[in-house]
């Protein structure tokens, strides 16, 4: 490990012991949150839920292509966005046409979603990094997905999910909601 990985890593343990108030050594035994969710079990994602995602990226009627996906890796601030969007493309584009179809991008997906991208899409919306998601948060990234949203939508959108009644989403209540089957209408 290199020194300023042994750094990062005091660093980060040093935030923790000051977040929780407590020390945290290695004899720590894990609690049920820590234990709670397996980054790599997988979810199977609802079709019509995943059906929005693909209408909300494309912006032909084709589907979706290398610029619709760089352009929304740049709205999230990812850090070579032209070349993650191509390896995207490259792995869902099975007919080489150029644009990911609804089937290709479903097919994709019916893989099934790791627990550990949930959780990172989590810090997508926790943009000030404190583990927990608030209604300003929600109405950013919206807006950054093109999508126009109140603030008073986004605290209405915030208190469904939100179980404990502290005005956020928490982790727990993130997983929740992502991973609970899909209410018909």
């Amino acid at each position: 490990m290199s020194h300023l990985s042994i750094l990062s890593f005091k660093y980060n343990l040093e935030k923790l012991r000051s977040k929780a108030g407590r020390p945290i050594g290695i004899g720590r035994p894990l609690s049920a949150r820590d234990r709670q969710y397996s980054d790599l079990s997988t979810y199977k994602p609802d079709d019509e839920e995943m059906k929005k995602v693909f209408h909300m990226i494309a912006r032909d009627s084709r589907g979706i292509n290398k610029e619709d996906l760089q352009g929304l890796l740049e709205r999230f601030g990812k850090a070579d966005a032209a070349g993650e969007a191509r390896r995207m493309m490259c792995v869902a584009d099975h007919n080489k046409d150029g644009y990911m179809d609804l089937e290709e991008f479903m097919e994709v997906h019916r893989k099934g979603v790791q627990l550990g991208d949930i959780r990172r899409a989590f810090f997508v919306f926790d943009r000030n990094g404190d583990g927990r998601i608030c209604a300003e948060e929600v109405m950013t990234v919206l807006r950054k997905l093109g999508e126009s949203c109140s603030l008073e939508d986004c605290r209405r959108m915030v208190r469904e999910v939100d179980r404990n009644g502290n005005g956020f989403v928490d982790m727990d209540d993130f997983m929740a909601m992502m991973t609970r089957p899909r209410r018909r209408p």
